[in-house]
């Protein structure tokens, strides 16, 4: 009988020429959009659009920046590489910050010991329960998507990416020349366009940004979604239970270069973008692959904690409710 790991082998074969056509054409997408905003940024009913356009062709960078740290973009590690550090500029991302980070959480997926590596911090009943009024207070304004959307998207990409916590271990050096490299090419906009190109600009990081954020929460948070500690942790349930499968449509696929099938991604992460929908598809019948579509993904903001108990996400309790405990099995 096949399983799923053999069912995915065969998706992992890298493509040095769709790779390249991902690469350049994602970059010709991102440049145009950018230089018809910038250039038509006095008629905002048409600089809206290209903005919102521009703002998705970043995110494609970016999950092909994604793609560069797991060496699954290219044939070669070196090609890897270089296109990872080429991107970082446009994504806001230093490279090896990004790589890092990124492969800590793989590392550590659905480890309620390790949530310290994950994108988007879930509290438990339990901790939910101990906690005081100023911790619940924060953590209700966390999890606000009017707050998390806009305002994670910001902090990460414009102020967390410039000092990562973890600099110390990939080096400064590539840190400060990433944010040197940002700083030239925000200052040559600046030059071309003036003020009006700037905000512009922050407008695409802006939309860009609640894009990921977005894609980045549901990753990880729906209801049916999975965690568990040492050593009940199972790494191949965390990855496809633990990762959702967003089906949001043809379009959305292609603007977020398939990264919304984060289950397979998990699972695999040598299956490169290029073909992470193409293998979702083929797979998602014999192996009951589940997928989520707009109004489970719209309603999976509403849930807050993790139920150790009933192995859900849960919202937070009504008014004058209480959560009840969460009590381990013995």
């Amino acid at each position: 009988m096949t399983t799923i790991r053999q069912a995915t082998i065969p998706y992992c074969a890298k493509d040095d020429r769709i790779g390249l056509l991902s690469y350049f054409g994602s970059f010709a997408a991102y440049f145009a959009t950018l230089w018809l905003a910038l250039s038509l940024s006095q008629f905002w009913w048409l600089a809206g659009p290209l903005i919102i356009v521009n703002a998705f062709a970043g995110v494609r960078l970016y999950v092909l920046q994604h793609d560069c740290g797991h060496h699954s973009l290219f044939e070669k590690k070196r090609w890897n590489d270089l296109a990872g550090h080429g991107l970082s500029t446009f994504t806001l991302t230093p490279y090896r910050a990004m790589q890092v980070n990124h492969n800590t959480h793989h590392a550590h997926l659905g480890n309620l010991d390790h949530r310290d590596s994950g994108e988007i911090h879930t509290m438990t009943v339990r901790e939910w329960n101990e906690a005081g009024t100023w911790t619940r207070l924060a953590y209700r304004l966390y999890r606000n998507p009017l707050f998390l959307l806009p305002v994670g998207g910001l902090f990460t990409y414009l102020v967390r990416y410039r000092w990562p916590k973890n600099a110390g271990r990939i080096g400064w050096m590539g840190v400060m020349a990433h944010n040197a490299a940002l700083a030239a090419w925000v200052g040559l906009i600046w030059l071309g366009w003036g003020t009006a190109g700037l905000f512009v600009w922050l407008a695409t990081v802006f939309v860009a940004g609640v894009i990921g954020v977005f894609l980045v929460f549901l990753q990880h948070n729906f209801e049916d979604t999975w965690w568990d500690r040492k050593p009940d942790l199972s790494i191949e349930k965390a990855a496809l239970q633990g990762s959702s499968a967003l089906d949001l449509g043809h379009w959305w696929d292609i603007g977020t270069c398939n990264i919304a099938y984060h289950d397979l991604h998990h699972f695999n992460p040598r299956i490169p973008s290029y073909r992470l929908r193409k293998c979702h598809r083929a797979l998602r019948e014999d192996f009951g692959l589940r997928t989520i579509e707009w109004p489970e993904a719209i309603r999976s903001f509403r849930l807050k904690l993790w139920d150790e108990d009933t192995q859900r996400l849960v919202p937070f309790p009504k008014e004058g409710e209480g959560v009840r405990a969460t009590i381990p099995a013995e």
